[in-house]
């Protein structure tokens, strides 16, 4: 029997391989899809989960609001890891890294500018179970001067060598003795690191600073206990470590009681580890994290696109239904029991079903380094695991069933006599759930549209608005910060007639570059909460400005002539505003005094504001612009150079030349201005360009669905529209005909649609303080666009029936 079901399935399938060939790339393409999203999802959500006990371990966070400034951070003082295990039974072991990417490392005399460097404590090893391939994990960091270093690094400085006890030089300077090689991170960490330098050698890491947050710390708690239960212990460790240094720098007389009292917060709280990859967007974060938003979206894209493909199979089944009544009347007129025809169809349902997974799967790898490099991921169909492929045909078999059952059903149903009586009628009349599929595919359809169109708008805002500075023509020069002189690089670079500025500073207006922040108040005053402005605080140089293309707004910039501007600053418009400076120029601000990165609360440093520089953009545009101060000093890790020439390649090789010229043996590396500004949306990119992709894949499948449907009201209206044309009706009359009723019901599903993309088109712009409007012509453009496709679609078909000779469609009656 099952030979039986087997042959004429194959058979049914040949003879019309049109529609079967549109079934089966409908459904390749639908599974192709989900398989390569569901691919994405799985690797975002084992983030972390390799590492042993991960439910146990926890980052420290700190959330700081002062003056109307607020701060969510992803670090912690330096001695609070110490602190944490000392205090608390609940912490089985703690660590803390502190930041420090872009080492220049070399054996000998090579140097090679490092991305993944960092310094960790020896706890490193307790918290994250990181195995040594070579080394002792019970002191490789314990001494200053040691690293332990990946496998693929100890390949690539010692080839061929025993890497262990060797030393590297970091930074030009520091001699490192290598005490441990570990197996590479795996990609799903929330950090990346090759080289991890002992903190034990970081004086910063050593200071009793509890205002000074740069550490990320992590803790592991024992079994047993809970994130709430240690969190709720969190208020009294403030209040005895962080609370004297406050009182210390606010005032004898303020309290963690008034502090709080007077708006103003400093919490800790615990992040699960496996949260931080897809639940934390904090400052100072490890890495960029992604969001749970978008796993859940394209979750959701997945199935949807999944959905509409097994409707279009449903639909194309049904579609073909006039075909075979009579097949089924006359099987049944002799004998055949109707689970007989449920069999038979659900046969050709799974066996096209089998072939659309086959294809599915040989697109999906066709397609996946493609989606690698959008996504900019690395992922891989799983052929080698047993799970993937008992799962990927089970799922064949049950979207088959799934896809089947509802044509096997609606066939198998047909009344014999009816049937071969002529009088089988299945307009769309009695067609509500497939007009109810088709309002749902393109629904989906024009929600996708909507957020592609959507994406690109915000992102085409951001290109496009006032940012404050210049960032078109601007190269940035890496590893300066070791020059003996700065001043002989700039003389060198200005020689070339088509370079206009040049300055010496690591603080870009560019997320992820240097970053510095203080509090300051009006001189004459004691510092107090109802006086003090946290800022950033930046070292430029006179040329920094001009460089970066940005406006002085009142007064003036800093300038050679005026020796006292050692101690000039100058604002940006909203530190003014936060000071309620009428007349800014000539008002003096004080600070406490910093040494070596640690706050000197016994010193106090005074400066005079002799410029205004208009309000710039120097985070992402999902943040608001903060008081910050300019001020005369050296932070040369980068030099900025501003170019008018139009001859961008003569511009780099004068850089290149003078580089060498001025530090033989380094390396030359360089950034665009631009192109950085562009990467801090990165992540925006590549929503938009995903949404696109499937957004085109979901209404080409609705599409699919939609032929099959106008299809399958031609088939059933044949005689009628034979009728139309031998009474006089045009080629115009029967598409219009043929097509309204289609067209009503992509009307309706606009109309669903449009209400659920302004709400989602909402919450996603209010992760933007600076955002587009999106108006009504974005979601009336979605819907024509979606309208048009679908109308061609539908024109072709419906020109076809009405072209057709009245005289086939009446000869039988």
């Amino acid at each position: 029997m099952f030979r039986n079901y087997l042959t004429i399935a194959f058979r049914n399938l040949n003879k019309h391989r049109f529609f079967s060939a549109i079934n089966i790339v409908g459904l390749a393409i639908g599974v192709a899809a989900c398989l390569i999203i569901t691919l994405f999802i799985l690797q975002e959500l084992s983030y972390d989960r390799h590492f042993a006990n991960a439910d146990r371990i926890y980052r420290l966070d700190a959330e700081i609001k002062f003056n109307g400034n607020h701060h969510r951070l992803a670090v912690m003082p330096a001695p609070t890891a110490a602190a944490m295990q000392s205090d608390f039974p609940e912490v089985e072991a703690s660590m803390h890294f502190r930041q420090s990417p872009w080492k220049r490392v070399k054996r000998t005399t090579e140097n090679f500018k490092e991305q993944f460097t960092g310094y960790a404590s020896n706890g490193i090893f307790k918290v994250f179970s990181i195995p040594l391939l070579k080394g002792n994990t019970a002191n490789a960091l314990t001494e200053p001067r040691t690293l332990v270093i990946s496998k693929s690094m100890a390949d690539k400085y010692f080839p061929n060598e025993e890497a262990l006890g060797q030393t590297l030089i970091v930074d030009n300077q520091d001699l490192y003795k290598i005490t441990g090689i570990f197996q590479d991170l795996p990609t799903n960490t929330h950090f990346k690191l090759d080289f991890i330098l002992s903190m034990e050698g970081l004086e910063e890491s050593k200071a009793n600073n509890w205002l000074s947050n740069n550490f990320n710390t992590y803790v592991l708690l024992r079994e047993g206990n809970t994130e709430e239960a240690l969190e709720a212990k969190f208020p009294k460790f403030v209040n005895t470590y962080v609370g004297p240094q406050i009182k210390e720098f606010l005032g004898a007389d303020v309290t963690m009681e008034k502090f709080s009292a007077n708006g103003d917060k400093l919490e800790y709280s615990l992040t699960p580890l496996l949260d931080i990859h897809l639940h934390s967007d904090l400052t100072a974060e490890m890495a960029a994290n992604s969001d749970i938003t978008y796993v859940y979206l394209f979750g959701a894209i997945a199935l949807f696109i999944l959905a509409i493909a097994c409707i279009n199979f449903m639909n194309l089944s049904t579609a073909r239904s006039a075909n075979r009544a009579k097949e089924v009347g006359v099987r049944k007129a002799l004998g055949s029991l109707r689970a007989h025809l449920v069999r038979q169809f659900l046969m050709e349902s799974i066996m096209l079903s089998v072939v659309s997974f086959v294809i599915a799967l040989m697109l999906a790898y066709v397609a996946l380094p493609g989606f690698n490099i959008l996504a900019e991921r690395n992922l891989s169909i799983p052929f080698s695991e047993p799970v993937f492929i008992a799962t990927f045909v089970v799922m064949s078999l049950f979207v088959g069933v799934l896809a089947g059952l509802y044509p096997s059903l609606f066939l198998s149903a047909f009344r014999p006599v009816n049937v071969l009586k002529g009088k089988l009628s299945l307009g769309m009349k009695s067609g509500a759930v497939r007009s109810s599929l088709v309002v749902f595919q393109f629904m989906i359809s024009i929600f996708l549209v909507v957020g592609t169109i959507t994406v690109q708008k915000q992102l085409s805002f951001i290109q496009n608005t006032k940012i404050g500075f210049k960032k078109d023509q601007v190269v940035i020069l890496h590893n300066t910060e070791l020059l003996s002189s700065h001043d002989v690089l700039k003389n060198e670079l200005l020689k070339y007639p088509g370079i206009t500025n040049v300055s010496a500073s690591g603080y870009i207006p560019i997320s992820g570059w240097g970053r510095s922040n203080t509090s300051f108040w009006p001189e004459g005053n004691q510092p107090s909460q109802d006086n003090m402005v946290s800022m950033e605080y930046w070292h430029v140089d006179h040329d920094y400005v001009p460089t970066l293309g940005m406006q002085i707004k009142v007064g003036r910039n800093f300038s050679k002539d005026f020796l006292s501007d050692s101690t000039a600053i100058i604002l940006n418009e909203e530190a003014v505003k936060r000071f309620g400076f009428k007349n800014p120029i000539g008002e003096k601000l004080s600070t406490f005094a910093v040494s070596n990165g640690t706050i000197q609360q016994d010193k106090v440093d005074m400066y005079t504001v002799v410029g205004v520089v208009e309000n710039f953009h120097f985070e992402s545009l999902k943040q608001n612009i903060t008081p910050l101060c300019l001020q005369l000093g050296k932070s040369g890790w980068s030099v900025p150079i501003r170019f008018s020439s139009a001859d961008t390649k003569a511009v780099l090789a004068h850089i290149e030349k003078s580089w060498k010229a001025v530090a033989p043996g380094q390396p030359f590396e360089y950034t665009f201005l631009d192109d950085a500004f562009g990467k801090m949306y990165s992540s925006e990119q590549q929503l938009g360009q995903i949404f696109a992709v499937f957004a085109g894949l979901a209404i080409i499948i609705a599409c699919l669905g939609l032929f099959a449907l106008t299809a399958f009201t031609a088939e059933q209206r044949t005689k009628e529209i034979g009728i139309r044309k031998v009474l006089g009706a045009s080629v115009g009359s029967i598409v219009l005909l043929l097509s309204k009723e289609f067209g009503k019901l992509i009307i309706f599903a606009f109309l669903l649609a449009a209400p659920l993309s302004y709400l989602a088109v909402g919450r996603w712009l209010e992760n933007y303080q600076y955002k587009t409007e999106i108006g009504i012509a974005v979601y009336i453009l979605a819907g024509v666009s979606a309208f048009a496709v679908a109308w061609l679609t539908m024109g072709f078909q419906s020109i076809k029936a009405a072209r057709g000779n009245p005289v086939s469609a009446l000869r039988s009656e």
